[in-house]
């Protein structure tokens, strides 16, 4: 008698699968909204053009700079009209643009999706922004859209990238060699992943790091979020 041959295991049947991502996503500090092509530009443009930090915006994006407000508002306008990417613009507690999101690479069928095209202006960076639009954007994934499976995915020269989703609680799961030209360059693109089995753990990290940890006298947590996912079982 031939030996079986190995398989994966069986997944359940029965899991209610959106059929795409929702218009907005509202947090404590940090909201997501799709763009607003006009208003948006006009604010993220300045943020994001016209100094070296701010250009460093787009080293290893596959879009951007600008010449100009107007150019970033046809772009805006086609992020808009898209659902292949699904776009969000992400604003800070005084509803200000502060920089874009998105859902990608999105398969009902197997029931994953992706975190990509994300930039901030500057002033945005190393603060709590990105920490809670992942937390909005992966709670919306593994519940509503029931997902198993949430990739990021980025140049594998970008180091801060790369930090912040280990830091997020993604896992890394290798290098995929020559993936991409991106700007007549090569891209090398590092893969990292959050399962659904694993979920329930980085969720709790993200609500106890971002609502509960005690703050310091500049208001930041007084642990890193890498060391109180450590502490929870």
């Amino acid at each position: 008698m031939r030996t079986p041959q190995p398989r994966g295991e069986p997944v359940p049947d029965g899991v209610t699968v959106a059929g795409r991502p929702t218009e907005a996503l509202v947090g404590a500090t940090t909201s997501l909204r799709r763009p607003k092509p006009v208003t948006d530009a006009a604010v993220l443009f300045p943020l994001t053009h016209g100094s070296a930090a701010a250009e460093s915006t787009w080293t290893y994006m596959g879009y951007g700079p600008w010449p100009d407000t107007d150019a970033m508002t046809l772009w805006m306008e086609r992020c808009r009209s898209s659902s292949e990417p699904w776009w969000y613009t992400v604003t800070n507690e005084a509803a200000e643009p502060v920089g874009m999101t998105a859902f990608l690479a999105h398969s009902a069928g197997d029931r994953r999706i992706e975190i990509g095209h994300i930039w901030y202006a500057p002033e945005a960076q190393r603060t709590s922004v990105n920490t809670e639009a992942v937390l909005l954007m992966a709670a919306h994934a593994f519940g509503t859209l029931g997902c198993r499976r949430l990739e990021w995915k980025c140049d594998a020269l970008n180091e801060p990238s790369r930090i912040t989703a280990e830091r997020l609680g993604f896992v890394f799961e290798g290098v995929f060699r020559q993936h991409m030209i991106i700007k007549g360059r090569n891209r090398d693109t590092a893969w990292y992943s959050i399962l659904d089995s694993e979920w329930d753990r980085v969720e709790r990290a993200l609500r106890q790091w971002l609502y509960d940890e005690p703050r310091d006298k500049h208001g930041r947590p007084t642990r890193s979020l890498t060391d109180v996912r450590a502490s929870i079982k």
